[in-house]
């Protein structure tokens, strides 16, 4: 690599070696790389890459880390990660301030703590009425702190000897109740959800139109204290009351989140002199770093100087030259010659729908989301439509207004699932589909919305004809060939159906016959889907439905189906398209029949689709009153919930894995 380096680039090759050997030449400068980089520090480039290594290929190499794309694109990576010890023993420790709570740092990373992880007062209300915060949380003094505590180790043995050292520790610590310590894996999930849920937990209760601006500081270790009490003081003088302190502390490294106007110029002004006073007291006072985690951004790209000093920033400069002499790659992200660039380019938060509005658009929905490699994902929905907000009060009428509009409603409502599931990976439970759906509601013309609540109080005829539509669409693609295809085709488009019948992945219709149950002796009431009773499994496979009752019976669970089983819908295929009136009447017929069927709730309900499940289990809102009573009372289960529950407990183990 280094050869066929040297040949393609050579002048990248020598301008390396020769700012190698001039940092190793001044000493004060690698005085100061030494000093910067024994913290976390990921302000301007890596310059302990000229330090911790000699060939052109190596120094590079390492430059690239967290350079920002300021230096080239990184195809592919490999990772050396820290060990994940199989035991945790995980625990919370409540001080009365901030300061009693540093100071127990240190010897509690000395006991062989892990994580040590800090959360001021702020920080802790945020997270108050969230699922498995600790009860005291909400009664702690106004300048309360606590510290979230890890320790790890792969034997019981060494577990139990670090916490031995632990409780040895804690009577000497200014404690402002008792700690909290567990190795129950659920409890633990908690205690870590108090932390990580910090950020959004903030994000979502901003003031509409503000902007979140993250950033991750970090003090000597010895400074944190009085760092930390000084940061505070500083969001208090400038009216940021909502701002929170927290981070990794067992390494100095200190998060803080503002929320922040950037369409009043006084609000920019007040978040400029912030910016300033920040980087004075924690690069020039204390000594320490601008970035610890999130590299450098246009944030504190102006600060970069004042953080490193001259002789290092042309060091900086001088790599961007040589790597990317025409300045193409992420212009001004890293090195920037422009001081007020904190605070120019700003990205307005336009408000708009209040279902998306709290999105802090940190993308943690986008991995659960089924249009994402086709499309658009949540985030991305909620960033257009943040945009097309803008762009209708800056430029209504503009071509580009009309563009996003008209691809808008492909990419953005067309192509949503809508079933929630970017829900469950948003740390505030967005539902982007609930807006898609708001959208769709508002789109469809009067007579669609009755023929959707006609087809919604007569389910059943629906269903056979899907089964028959199905059929019929296959037999004449058969007889037929292509041209039977293309009409197939067109038909589908003026049904408004999402896949076209000349499909090639169409699939059978299932059997009317559902597999034969008792009601006698059942211990739930199974309710097959619309979409297992419609459509025949692929291949070979044997129906949902079959598997089921069949499984259930043999773990000694068996289950009924009820014979007016084909006249209901949960309603989810109406709501997702946005027939908010026929899923309300589809889940209200269905809430009465399942009543009637488990004897007034005498009974749980087991449905094979999870998204079924969870329409039935949030469809209470839109009932009517006398309804919604019933509905409470209901137990309704997914099927690995069923089986978890009502099957796995009665069975018994007849063989083990390599027996």
């Amino acid at each position: 690599a280094e050869e066929r380096f040297a040949a393609v680039s050579p002048g990248i090759a020598r301008g390396l070696l020769e700012l190698r050997d001039q940092v190793r030449a001044d000493t004060a400068l690698v005085d100061r790389i030494r000093r910067k980089y024994r913290m976390k520090n990921t302000m301007g480039y890596s310059l302990n890459a000229f330090l911790d290594h000699a060939t052109p290929v190596a120094i590079l190499s390492h430059l690239m880390i967290g350079s920002e794309g300021t230096l080239g694109f990184i195809a592919e990576a490999v990772l050396r990660t820290v060990p994940d010890y199989p035991l945790k023993h995980t625990g919370m420790l409540f001080f009365p301030d901030v300061p009693a709570a540093c100071s127990a740092i240190v010897p509690l990373r000395e006991s062989g703590a892990r994580t040590l992880e800090l959360m001021d007062r702020a920080s802790l209300a945020a997270v108050v009425g969230r699922p498995g915060v600790p009860e005291r949380i909400p009664g702690l003094p106004p300048n309360a702190a606590a510290l979230l505590l890890e320790y790890q180790e792969s034997s019981d043995s060494d577990l139990a000897d670090r916490l031995a050292g632990c409780h040895d520790l804690l009577p000497s610590l200014s404690l402002q109740s008792e700690p909290i310590f567990t190795r129950d894996p659920a409890r633990q999930a908690d205690l870590w959800a108090v932390r990580k849920g910090l950020i959004p937990s903030v994000g979502a209760q901003r003031q509409r139109g503000t902007a979140m601006i993250i950033e991750d500081v970090v003090f000597p270790r010895e400074a944190l204290a009085d760092g930390v009490r000084e940061l505070q003081e500083m969001c208090a003088a400038h009216r940021y009351d909502d701002a929170i302190v927290f981070g990794h502390a067992r390494d100095g490294n200190l998060h803080f989140v503002l929320n922040q106007r950037f369409d009043d110029p006084e609000a920019v002004r007040g978040f400029d002199g912030f910016m300033k006073k920040l980087a004075d007291l924690v690069a020039v006072r204390y000594g320490g770093a601008l970035k610890g985690e999130h590299s450098t951004g246009r944030n504190m790209a102006p600060f970069l100087e004042l953080e490193w000093g001259p002789e290092a920033l042309a060091v900086m400069r001088r790599v961007k030259e040589l790597v990317d002499p025409e300045g193409l790659l992420n212009p001004g992200v890293l090195i920037n010659d422009d001081p007020q660039a904190h605070i120019t380019h700003l990205k307005s938060l336009e408000p708009v729908e209040e279902e998306v509005d709290p999105c802090i658009e940190c993308g943690f929905c986008e991995r659960l989301c089924p249009s994402r490699d086709l499309t658009r994902t949540p985030r991305q929905r909620i960033v257009l439509r943040r945009e097309m907000t803008r762009l209708r009060r800056e430029e209504p009428g503009s071509d580009r207004l009309r563009q996003l509009e008209r691809e808008f409603q492909y990419s953005g409502i067309d192509t949503c699932a809508a079933d929630g599931m970017c829900a469950t990976g948003c740390p505030v439970g967005i539902d982007t589909g609930l807006l898609v759906k708001l959208l769709r509601d508002e789109a469809h013309p009067v007579w669609r919305r009755g023929l959707a609540r006609s087809m919604a109080r007569h389910f059943g005829v629906v269903e056979k004809a899907a089964r028959g539509g199905l059929r019929v669409a296959r037999l004449a693609r058969g007889i037929l060939g292509a041209g039977g295809a293309r009409g197939a085709a067109r038909l589908s488009r003026a049904l408004g159906l999402d896949a076209p019948l000349d499909s090639p992945d169409l699939p059978e219709a299932a059997s009317a016959l559902l597999p034969p149950t008792r009601r006698e002796g059942a211990r739930a009431v199974y309710l097959p889907s619309c979409v297992s009773r419609a459509l025949a499994p692929a291949g070979s496979d044997r129906p949902l439905t079959d598997v089921v009752v069949e499984v259930s019976a043999r773990a000694g669970a068996p289950v009924w189906i009820p014979d007016g089983i084909s006249e209901h819908c949960c309603g989810m295929p109406f709501g997702s398209k946005g027939y908010r009136d026929a899923a309300a009447i589809a889940a209200g017929r269905f809430i009465e029949a399942i009543w009637e069927w488990t004897e007034g709730a005498r009974l749980p309900v087991v449905l094979d689709t999870s998204p079924c499940a969870l329409t039935l289990r949030h469809c209470g809102p839109d009932l009517e009153e006398d309804l919604r009573g019933r509905w409470e009372q209901l137990e309704m289960l997914a099927g690995l919930e069923c089986a978890g529950k009502l099957g796995v407990p009665l069975l018994e183990n007849r063989r083990r894995p390599g027996a």
